[in-house]
């Protein structure tokens, strides 16, 4: 099974990928983290990804493809894979698609999870996260039983930068214009899935399996 996992920040994609990773036992694959990884392992394109990395610039498509394309030829991937952050936008997918059809694969499905925009600025700005253990809250939807207070270890809880609003907005803004033309590009190629996002999560998780199942 080869899918990749649409959505904008805080839309539920790396919820929905670990508890696919469980269903199909294929690897979860993170642009952020295979980067880190191949930076760190020396690999050729990840000594051309420092490069960019270490002057502050943005690391172009080539190298993130080129990095991805690595990534999708290890064994692990040979039953398939889930990738959860990339493509971007337009170009890299053009640029996926050219390397999937010369490694022989082909996409299973692109699953979108659609969500309001409204709803996922309250659903961010109300996270919390304990300075002490790590425990993660959520002011409204999961409050600690005293405010502020981790009630595991009763550490401070804190709002991490990434969940302030302005942060937020400007996210999603970047989704709108990058990546969600993506929608109407698999749309169009024929393997989109839309699903509502807004429902809970185990709910999403059934109407996955069952739309994956009857694909």
């Amino acid at each position: 099974m080869k899918l990749i996992l649409l959505g904008p920040p805080g839309a539920g994609k790396g919820t929905q990928a670990k508890m696919l990773v469980e269903e199909f036992s294929i690897p979860q694959i993170s642009t952020g983290d295979i980067l880190r990884a191949a930076v760190k392992d020396g690999t050729p394109m990840g000594k051309k990804a420092k490069e960019y990395m270490n002057t502050g610039g943005l690391v172009p498509d080539e190298v993130v493809v080129g990095i991805v394309r690595d990534r999708l030829q290890e064994e692990d991937c040979n039953n398939g894979f889930i990738l959860d952050g990339f493509p971007r936008t337009v170009a890299q997918a053009d640029a996926l698609q050219a390397s999937l059809q010369e490694m022989s694969k082909e996409l299973d499905r692109v699953i979108s999870l659609e969500v309001d925009a409204e709803a996922l600025v309250e659903r961010l700005t109300g996270r919390r996260t304990c300075k002490e253990c790590g425990r993660g809250y959520h002011v409204k939807f999961d409050p600690p039983r005293e405010a502020g207070i981790c009630d595991v270890c009763g550490g401070t809880l804190f709002q991490r930068d990434d969940d302030q609003e302005e942060t937020i907005r400007k996210r999603l803004q970047v989704y709108s214009e990058q990546t969600a033309p993506l929608i109407s590009y698999y749309r169009e190629a024929g393997v989109l899935m839309e699903l509502d996002g807004m429902q809970p999560i185990p709910i999403v998780k059934e109407k996955i399996l069952s739309l994956l199942q009857a694909s």
